[in-house]
């Protein structure tokens, strides 16, 4: 299919693929978005190889927070070498849920020379959010840096905070698995 660059068309092969059961499943869970298609990561997948991968097209999509699938599609289509350290932060600081950071960190950040950097900056935040997203960078750059990694989900564990708890001990499960 011919590389699509405008976010109508994006939302009608949004709308193609929707979900309701999965979208009614998100809304019941409390998802920040007005709109939920309930299209899961491979179709979004599907759809990113049929638009245009550009910085307007990928900010387009990150800036209609109303709609989950345009902030989840959003880091599928950014080209990786203009993502740079000011983009990154901007987005991990607006991303709404744990999902959209999931995406982020899996798809984008963790390509990113800067990763681990970024990884160990944001462990230091107040916020939860942005502790979690330091978490998920972690474990995707496994198994760069396990002992720092090890100390860090440590700590975070000891915090007790829910936000965290689960990505903490995930994460020192699977240091526990790769290093026996």
């Amino acid at each position: 299919m011919h590389a699509i660059s405008d976010l109508p068309r994006i939302k009608h092969l949004l709308y193609a693929m929707r979900n309701g059961v999965v979208a009614d499943a998100l809304r019941k869970q409390g998802a920040p978005f007005r709109m939920i298609y309930g299209v899961n990561l491979p179709q979004l997948t599907e759809i990113a190889s049929q638009i245009t991968h550009d910085k307007a097209t990928a900010q387009a999509l990150w800036d209609d927070r109303n709609v989950r699938e345009c902030m989840l599609l959003a880091p599928l289509v950014y080209p990786r070498d203009a993502f740079d350290e000011d983009t990154a932060m901007t987005w991990v600081c607006q991303a709404p849920t744990q999902e959209v950071i999931d995406i982020l960190c899996h798809k984008m950040l963790r390509h990113l020379d800067f990763a681990y950097d970024m990884a160990r900056r944001l462990s230091d935040s107040e916020s939860d959010m942005i502790r979690y997203t330091a978490l998920r960078l972690m474990f995707n750059l496994l198994p760069k840096n396990v002992n720092e990694t090890k100390s860090y989900a440590a700590k975070e564990l000891q915090r007790e905070k829910q936000a965290t708890q689960y990505i903490a001990r995930a994460l020192l499960d699977e240091i526990e698995f790769i290093t026996e």
